[in-house]
C-alpha cells in the first residue's frame, strides 16, 4: 500500500514539474517568421534583414506586397505573422475585424506633390478641375491628406478634382508623357518623376502637416504590426522581431550605399535616383510606447479633416503594450 502511495506522489510531482516547465517554456517557437513589406521606399529599412546583416534566433522571411488587398489577404489567411503597413490602412484593417497590433512606427517623411512643367501651384485651389494621380488606392495616407486639404479649402475632392489611382511606376510613366497634371507620390518615385526637368515638387506633405496642426513636420506614415494571435502565443519572438526591424532600420541609415544597392535589386530603379531621393526621406524606429500619442493624434485629425478616410478610430487594442 505504501508503495502505491509513494508511486502516486512521484507521479504527481512529475506531472506538476511538467506543467511548470510547459508554463515557463510556452509553446514551441516557430521555425520561421513571415514579415510582409510594401514595395516602394519601405524596402530600404528591411535591407538589413533581407541581406542577413541583421538577424535574430528565428529566421525572418520577408515577402513584398503590391497593394493593401494583397496584404489583408495574407494576414486574414494567416500566411503572414508581421506586416509593415501604412498607419491609416492598418487602422481601417483593424476596423474590419482583423486583429493586428501596432509595435512601432519607422517611416516619417516620404510624400510630395509634383506638378507638370506647364502647371502652376498657388495653393490647393490650383487643383480645381485638374487631373491628380496618387499611388495605389483610396485611403492611403497621402490620399487622405490631400482630400483633407481640399476639403478645408471648401472643395469637394470627388467633384472639383479628378483623382485617379494607379501603381507609382505607371503614374511616373504617365507624368513623363505629359498625361498627368499633378501627382501625389512617395519617394523615390517623386525623384523619378521630376528627373530631367520633367516637373517640380510643389508641396511637402510633411511640412503641410506641421503648418496645419502645429506639430513637428513629420507624419507617422507606416509601422510594424503583428497579428494578435502570434503576439499572444509568442511574446518573446514578437519583441525580437520588433528589435530586429529597429536594428535593420538603423543599419540601412548607417550603410545607406549598401542598402540602396540591395533595394535597387528589388525595386528595379536607377541607383542615382534612389540615392537622390533619400534626402527627402526619414526612417527611424519608435516603439508604440514612444509613438502612440503621435499616432492617435494623427488618426484623430485625419478623421476630423476627412471622415470617410478613417471612418472608425481604433480602440486601445490596436496598440501593443
Amino acid at each position: 500500500m505504501k508503495k502505491v502511495v509513494w508511486l502516486l506522489v512521484v507521479l504527481a510531482v512529475l506531472a506538476g514539474g511538467l506543467f511548470l516547465w510547459h508554463e515557463r517554456s510556452g509553446p514551441t517557437p516557430p521555425e520561421k517568421i513571415t514579415l510582409i513589406n510594401p514595395l516602394g521606399p519601405l524596402v530600404i529599412p528591411v535591407t538589413g534583414i533581407t541581406s542577413q546583416q541583421v538577424k535574430g534566433e528565428t529566421p525572418i522571411n520577408v515577402q513584398f506586397w503590391k497593394d493593401t488587398d494583397e496584404a489583408v489577404a495574407m494576414l486574414a489567411s494567416k500566411r503572414a505573422d508581421f506586416a509593415v503597413l501604412p498607419i491609416t490602412n492598418a487602422a481601417n484593417i483593424y476596423a474590419q475585424g482583423i486583429k493586428i497590433k501596432m509595435l512601432g512606427v519607422h517611416e516619417w517623411k516620404v510624400f510630395y506633390l509634383v506638378a507638370a512643367p506647364n502647371m502652376s501651384f498657388d495653393g490647393w485651389k490650383s487643383l480645381q478641375g485638374k487631373n491628380v494621380y496618387t499611388a495605389h488606392g483610396r485611403g492611403q495616407t497621402v490620399d487622405v491628406l490631400m482630400r483633407a486639404a481640399l476639403s478645408q479649402e471648401g472643395m469637394d475632392p470627388d467633384k472639383d478634382v479628378k483623382i485617379s489611382y494607379a501603381p507609382p511606376q505607371e503614374i511616373v510613366a504617365l507624368f513623363k508623357a505629359g498625361k498627368v497634371d499633378f501627382a501625389a507620390l512617395p519617394e523615390p518615385f517623386v525623384t523619378l518623376a521630376v528627373a530631367g526637368g520633367k516637373g517640380n515638387i510643389v508641396v511637402d506633405f510633411q511640412q503641410y502637416w506641421g503648418e496645419s496642426t502645429g506639430k513637428p513636420e513629420r507624419l507617422p506614415i507606416a509601422g510594424l504590426f503583428v497579428t494578435e494571435e502570434f503576439m499572444s502565443q509568442y511574446p518573446q519572438q514578437t519583441k525580437e522581431v520588433a528589435q530586429i526591424l529597429d536594428n535593420s532600420t538603423s543599419w540601412s541609415n548607417q550603410h545607406i550605399d549598401q542598402a540602396i544597392d540591395l533595394a535597387v535589386e528589388t525595386l528595379s530603379l536607377p541607383k542615382p535616383v534612389l540615392k537622390s531621393s533619400m534626402s527627402r526621406v526619414d526612417f527611424h524606429y519608435l516603439s508604440t510606447q514612444d509613438s502612440r500619442a503621435e499616432v492617435e493624434f494623427f488618426l484623430q485629425k485625419m478623421k476630423e479633416l476627412y471622415p470617410k478616410g478613417t471612418p472608425k478610430l481604433p480602440d486601445k487594442g490596436f496598440y501593443a503594450e
